[in-house]
Parts: structure tokens; sequence; C-alpha cells
């Protein structure tokens, strides 16, 4: 199976043209496809470890390693079941909320230009996180220092660009704990979501005083406030977007065409993850 699980990979990686999968290519490019370095850096892979794969010399990859690869190859969702056949594990489980990024949602993705888009499951886990939103958001986009959970992240302390007052983290932390609750009423059987509420009201008081007061609320609009590093300040429009039949949501960062803000979001953009040493703008 490893040499059918190689082929493909090399198949789907030579079908994905460089624009839909959002990678920049000079006009003398021949290849149609991803090249393997572009496609390893999409799913957050090593290159050599990529080759092995394709080569049939890695073994069996875990499904952490198959399921960035099946989001970053845009498989569809039968695609997706049949990779992870072919490495050795049974696809996910039908009943379980859909976490998989079909095709199309991506195309969605690509096409809201330069808004920063996030995609987190049911427990605020990133799952996929777009050029505007990284650079506007850093490590809590992409979990580079090992920690993809938004909720984890906040209540453990660790770096966040979003800045909050001590009555604006009250009323996150309200709102995030309602929603965590309203997230099970729908998925009973999520079980990364029910672990994930059973560990913030074991590791803090205040979640676990939050949880037991019983609020429940959906996915909502809330302004956020980003302090860049290079650009300075922004406060953005933070809109929620449910993607129907599964248990994602994007998490999309806008600001007023013509807004100073949004000449700022521009700038972030355009930076992407450059750093220039300097302090942003008070």
């Amino acid at each position: 199976m490893d040499d059918e699980l190689g082929t493909c990979l090399r198949a789907w990686r030579d079908r994905l043209a460089p624009a839909e999968a959002g990678v920049t290519v000079g006009p003398r490019r021949r290849a149609p496809g991803l090249r393997r370095q572009e496609l390893a850096t999409l799913a957050g892979l090593s290159v050599e470890y990529l080759a092995r794969l394709e080569q049939g010399r890695a073994g069996r990859p875990s499904a952490e390693v198959l399921a960035p690869l099946a989001r970053a190859l845009r498989l569809s969702g039968d695609e997706r079941d049949h990779l992870f056949r072919l490495a050795g594990h049974a696809p996910p489980a039908a009943g379980a909320p859909g976490t998989h990024i079909t095709p199309g949602l991506h195309r969605i993705i690509d096409r809201l230009g330069d808004a920063a888009v996030m995609v987190m499951d049911r427990a605020w886990t990133v799952v996929l996180a777009n050029p505007p939103a990284v650079a506007l958001l850093g490590p809590e986009a992409t979990g580079d220092d090992g920690e993809r959970n938004v909720l984890r992240r906040h209540f453990h302390g660790l770096p966040s660009r979003v800045t909050r007052n001590p009555a604006e983290v009250a009323a996150f932390r309200a709102y995030a704990v309602a929603d965590l609750r309203s997230g099970l009423g729908r998925f009973p059987g999520d079980r990364g979501l029910r672990a994930l509420v059973e560990e913030l009201r074991s590791d803090f008081p205040a979640f676990a005083e939050l949880w037991a007061a019983g609020a429940v609320s959906p996915s909502a609009y809330q302004p956020k406030t980003v302090d860049h590093p290079e650009v300075g300040r922004l406060t953005l429009d933070c809109d929620v977007l449910e993607a129907t039949g599964t248990s994602l949501r994007l998490v999309v960062y806008t600001a007023p065409p013509g807004s100073p803000d949004h000449a700022s979001l521009a700038l972030v953009s355009a930076l992407g993850t450059q750093h220039f040493g300097g302090t942003g703008a008070p």
C-alpha cells in the first residue's frame, strides 16, 4: 500500500494548480502542479518526510499527518477517506462532526480577498488560516509555538496579539464558555470538545465557575483590537460564519473599506510574516 499511497500523493500534487492552492509563481513556471516543497509548507511537514511518503519509504503516517495533507491537497471527502485507508487508518467517523475543508470551502476562503480568515472547529482549535490571518495574528493562527487551540492559549496565558481590557476579558470568557456549551448541545458525540471542557473545568476555577452558570450562546459578532508588531493597533470586525453540515466555523476579520484600519489590514497582508525589528505604531 505504501507505493499506492505515494502514487496518489504525487498525482494529487501534480493536479493542484498553484493559484488554487494560494501559491504565487513566476511567469516561467513549467510544472502545472505544486512542487514538493510547496505542498510540504502548506501541510506543515518537512520536505524530506514528504519525499519519503511519496517514495513509499516513510512507513504508516499518522492521522495527524494525513488531515493537513488532505486539506493542503484540497481533497474531496471521498479522496480524503481513500487517503486514510491507504495509510492503514479508518476514515473519520461518519457520525462525528465534520472537520474536512472541502474544495468549495477552500475556494470561498480564497475569494474573501484581503480578509483575514481562520477556520476553527467547535472546540476552538484552528484547522486552517489564510495568509492574511497568519500575518495578522501570528502564532495564534498557526500554532507554531505548539498550541493551536484558542481557548487553551487564552486560559494558559500564551501570547496573543488580540488585546482586551479586564471587562473585555470577562465578556470574552463568558461568551466562549457559553459557546462551548452550545456546541456540546449540537454535537454531543464530539469527544475532543468534551475533553477540552473537562480539561478547562479541572484546571481553571474561573472557567468552572462560568460553566456552572449554565449559559448557552451561539457564535456571534465581536469586534477585536489587534496589536500588530509592525503596523500597530487595528480595530477590526470579527464575524463568525457557520459551515453548514460540518462543525467548522469561519472567523473573518475585516474593516470598512476606506477606513484607516482597512489600510492597516492591507499593509499587514502585504508585509506577510516579515519582521523588521522595529516597534509598531502607537
